[in-house]
């Protein structure tokens, strides 16, 4: 049983049951059956290896036609499904600020010619990067909210899939800015309260998020390249004119990540000792920029080109968890002035963010996000949705789900369970919970197409990768054209 008291007990189930209405209300096509497919996610025996299965549950009263018909011509209502995740209390970080993590995951399709809109999606192999693949499949990116301290939780806000005409940074920058404006609308942020910190790997360029996030009360963190990256240094304030005259300068001195002797002294700087990576040290220099050039993906700016100021972290640790080499990791924060007390919540924070991959994972080979042979991405946007509302609910569900271990497996604290533990237990809550979902009218499967007859409207195939080519790549390409 729960060791919750009564009223706060009371409290988890309403703010459950009001979500399952609010959601219910978001399907607005097939909604019974999308509502009852979700329910069997929750419910299933195991992994879910296959969506006819979940028609074999208890909670999913209608046929597999039925459940196929709802993915394919069901619909949902994504922008109000936004805003009701965004309602949801969220968890926050140390000092009280949300902070939002973004990343992309792929679902792979290879054998699916039929389905269009599929790009070539990056897989790292196991035996180096010589192993790597590049495999046809729907790239999505998801941003989530995440908790302090080790857990494998988030709150997941949004899913978008990148499509083949799409640039990612505009994309996610769209995106970003959609969850943050919804978080304000539901009034999770306020007038006066912290900045949203929002964190992003490698494979993005973070000062440029930081120029298209401008006017959001958002500061992004990004992790940097350290092959060869050059940034430079502020300019001298005040600034002394040499007696030649001259405008001052926009760009100080070289600031390589690889050559020690250009870095200068650190305008923070602090040591840390922790469970997991043992000494942690951080060197963080303040306005440090890029210098941009009308090339690649400033090629369209028009107008002077931004300086883009922020803090560079450097953070080195003595072990990682998997016993690997570590390497010194670089991030750039669009803050600037930062204590060294924020600098160590900066980096923690980035560690944070691989708690979303414990989330890709867990939705992934537990609820089955990638299983599904849909062929239309609309349809695979529709399980997405459905997958995220599973996820959502396991995480409201957590206060009151006991843990079921098996028999190898050690007690968890109370509070501490992980989400494929608080789904072995969800059926015995869903009795308590809301479930506005109606019960099946009989009917009669069709006819279907006769026996021994050929398909005469076989699908179109469709080519995979971008379609859209970038502006330099088409000039350079038109110059060795004879």
């Amino acid at each position: 049983m729960s060791l919750l008291q009564p009223g706060v007990q009371r409290e988890a189930f309403a703010v459950a049951s009001r979500f399952r209405d609010d959601f219910f209300d978001c399907l607005t096509v097939r909604g019974d059956t999308l509502f009852e497919l979700t329910d069997a996610l929750l419910c299933m025996d195991g992994r879910v290896t296959t969506p006819v299965d979940l028609t074999l549950t208890a909670e999913h009263r209608r046929g597999h036609g039925a459940m196929y018909d709802a993915l394919n011509c069901g619909k949902v209502d994504v922008a109000r499904l936004r805003q009701v995740l965004a309602g949801l209390p969220q968890p926050g970080a140390a000092d009280g600020r949300l902070v939002l993590a973004v990343d992309v995951t792929h679902w792979l399709r290879p054998d699916a010619p039929t389905s269009p809109d599929r790009l070539f999606c990056h897989v790292y192999g196991r035996s180096g990067r010589s192993s790597d693949q590049f495999v046809p499949g729907w790239p999505y990116s998801f941003v989530a909210v995440l908790e302090s301290g080790r857990t494998s939780w988030c709150q997941l806000l949004d899913a978008l899939r990148l499509g083949p005409a799409d640039d990612v940074a505009e994309v996610t920058a769209r995106q970003v800015r959609r969850v943050v404006e919804d978080l304000i609308d539901m009034g999770r942020w306020q007038v006066g309260d912290r900045d949203i910190l929002v964190v992003f790997d490698a494979d993005y360029d973070a000062p440029r998020m930081a120029y298209l996030l401008e006017g959001l009360p958002v500061e992004v963190l990004g992790r940097m390249r350290t092959e060869d990256r050059v940034m430079r240094k502020p300019v001298p304030v005040p600034w002394i004119s040499p007696p030649q005259g001259g405008r001052p300068p926009k760009h100080d001195k070289e600031f390589r990540f690889a050559r020690p002797d250009t870095w200068g002294e650190p305008d923070a700087a602090t040591v840390q000792v922790t469970d997991r990576y043992g000494t942690a040290r951080a060197m963080a220099w303040d306005r440090i920029h890029p210098r941009l050039t009308t090339r690649s993906a400033w090629i369209d700016h028009t107008g002077e080109l931004p300086i883009i100021e922020g803090a560079l972290i450097r953070l080195e640790v003595d072990r990682l968890p998997g016993g690997h080499d570590p390497l010194p990791i670089w991030l750039w924060s669009s803050a600037t002035g930062l204590t060294v007390a924020e600098v160590d919540l900066r980096w923690q924070a980035f560690l944070r963010r691989f708690d979303l991959e414990h989330t890709f994972r867990m939705i992934k080979q537990t609820l089955g996000w990638t299983r599904p042979k849909l062929r239309t991405p609309e349809a695979a946007d529709r399980w997405t949705w459905l997958v995220i509302a599973a996820h959502t609910q396991l995480r409201l569900a957590r206060p009151l789900a006991v843990d079921l271990r098996r028999p190898w497996e050690r007690p968890a604290e109370p509070g501490r369970l992980t989400p494929a533990r608080v789904r072995r237990g969800f059926r015995n809550l869903r009795p308590n919970l809301r479930c506005p979902a109606r019960a099946p009218k009989p009917n009669r499967p069709g006819p279907g197409r006769p026996l021994g007859s050929k398909n005469r409207r076989p699908a179109t195939r469709y080519d995979v990768g971008k379609t859209v080519r970038r502006p330099e790549t088409i000039a350079a390409r038109d110059q060795v054209r004879p």
